[in-house]
């Protein structure tokens, strides 16, 4: 399989002091997604866990509702210069009877801050496409569990320890206990990743959870935490307007700015218990 790290050479600068030797970089390499058969996605994407990415992805794009939708992955040929298998190629199989992605699916998309789509009517598709929405889930959460969440999603960045040069997403049970983390060089297939895991052990939808990101909460990541069911969104850094309007329209609970004791609310509230305050049964 690929690599997740590699050594390149690099010239530090240390206070006038210059030193050559090896660094370790987190590796890049593109992943076709293909369907039956047929070409519909490329991502730059930290090589493991390709399978989860596939399923996660199928799944926040509405071609997939559960795991029971895809018969089979396996990776097709595609070799480099010396003949060996790149592993950047899986084809995955649909399930009978399940219908092949809409055309428009089809894109080539890459680590980018462009969603691909804006306005009142596309909030509104993709509120009422979901078959997992989380609008009327109760959990709440404390804000002293969510306080922990950023310090316990950062000890468990391993591969970021090495290179500083990923991005991670974790899912929390609302007792702040972590199911699951995956690291990537995309925030969008970091979390892919996390939601197929999700779909590759049936526990979609995914009531109850918080998903956690160690960047921004971006449009695209607020849109996969809707299909996926998830009803409590948190981020390091600020969330776009837009997802924040797709998080209402959705009833998705946004959290930005999670930094200790320090976060901002910017929609559905009330799932977030101050802490000292009481739970109403």
């Amino acid at each position: 399989m690929g690599r997740i790290t590699a050594r390149r050479p690099v010239v530090r600068l240390r206070g006038g002091h210059r030193v050559e030797r090896p660094d370790t970089l987190v590796v890049e390499e593109p992943l076709e997604l293909r369907v039956d058969g047929k070409a519909l996605a490329v991502t730059m994407r930290t090589p493991g866990h390709d399978v989860e990415l596939a399923h996660g992805f199928l799944l926040t794009e509405g071609v997939i509702a559960s795991g029971a939708d895809i018969a089979a992955a396996r990776y097709c040929d595609g070799v480099d210069d010396d003949g060996a298998n790149t592993y950047n190629v899986l084809d995955l199989t649909l399930a009978q009877g399940v219908a092949p992605p809409e055309t428009g699916v089809e894109r080539n998309f890459y680590t980018t801050s462009s969603c691909g789509v804006c306005g009142k009517g596309s909030l509104d598709a993709i509120r009422l496409r979901t078959k997992h929405s989380p609008a009327a889930d109760t959990v709440v959460v404390t804000s002293e569990t969510l306080a922990g969440l950023p310090d316990t999603l950062r000890a468990a960045q391993k591969v970021f320890d090495a290179t500083g040069g990923l991005h991670a997403a974790a899912l929390f049970t609302a007792d702040g206990e972590m199911l699951v983390l995956r690291e990537d060089v995309g925030r969008h297939n970091a979390v892919d990743k996390v939601v197929g895991w999700a779909v590759t052990n049936d526990r979609i939808p995914l009531r109850g959870m918080v998903l956690m990101v160690s960047g921004r909460a971006s449009f695209e990541l607020a849109q996969k935490a809707v299909m996926a069911g998830i009803p409590i969104l948190a981020a390091v850094s600020a969330p776009s307007s837009l997802a924040v309007d797709l998080a209402t329209e959705s009833g998705l609970t946004v959290i930005g700015f999670l930094r200790g004791r320090s976060m901002n609310l910017y929609s559905c509230t009330d799932r977030v218990l101050v802490s000292g305050d009481s739970v109403d049964q």
